[in-house]
């Protein structure tokens, strides 16, 4: 593969507000094949069968060695930097909409070694928005700042008149690890005996966002060039 063939040189990241929107729904339909009780299934309550997870997690993966390898692939400094930007934009416009998923993966992509390297290509990126968006998804206080956002994502749904403001994609490695820990909960009993209500309303009230998230459509047209792109793409190893 040529690094003319990369994605981010294929796309007008300039003059294509349209295609950015596409790839940010695109990033997150493995997210619709996910089924909440697969999902849970890796819960000890649960059955085993989590081929639906196993999946959207190589998805995710796929995707953070996809943008880091798109950026990677141009020889020329100037070339590198504007496919970084462009996936910044990329980034900003899954915040915008609420996929926050996809935007965990991306700047993931962009952190890992291969990039984060490049000190010269960086120095040609107008790197604020990244900082800012890096700062929306810190982990610090267990992912306080994300979790704000996520609240004002779901908030912005409920009242929504339009799929686009319906949209919510939570980081879904975080979902899961939440989930996990509220099972966990749920089957320890109050100091009296009593099961612990207040933990089984936390879970059901979770697991009951996500299928309603889940059920939204994508509002965006899409392209089976790029689809096929993100799907087939050779990529990198870290190494």
């Amino acid at each position: 593969m040529t690094s003319s063939q990369s994605l981010g040189l294929q796309v007008d990241w300039r003059q294509s507000p349209t295609s950015r929107n596409m790839l940010c729904c695109k990033t997150a339909h493995p997210f619709e094949a996910v089924e909440t009780v697969d999902s849970l299934s890796q819960l000890p309550c649960f059955s085993d069968k989590t081929n639906n997870l196993e999946a959207y997690v190589k998805w995710f993966n796929r995707l953070c060695y996809l943008v880091a390898t798109e950026i990677c692939m141009p020889a020329k400094k100037k070339q590198r930097a504007q496919v970084i930007e462009f996936f910044i934009d990329v980034a900003r416009e899954c915040f915008n909409i609420g996929n926050f998923n996809s935007l965990m993966a991306i700047i993931s992509g962009m952190n890992m070694s291969p990039v984060s390297r490049l000190k010269k290509t960086w120095a040609k990126v107008k790197t604020a928005k990244f900082f800012i968006l890096e700062h929306q998804m810190d982990p610090t206080g267990n992912f306080c700042n994300y979790r704000t956002a996520l609240r004002g994502a779901a908030h912005r749904s409920l009242t929504a008149h339009s799929s686009r403001e319906k949209i919510v994609i939570p980081f879904f490695s975080l979902l899961i690890k939440d989930i996990y820990f509220l099972n966990e909960g749920c089957a320890n009993r109050l100091p009296n005996g009593h099961v612990n209500f207040e933990k089984f309303l936390e879970l059901a009230k979770q697991v009951g966002e996500f299928i309603t998230w889940k059920q939204v459509e994508c509002p965006f047209e899409q392209d089976p060039s790029i689809t096929h792109y993100l799907h087939t793409a050779p990529i990198f190893s870290e190494d």
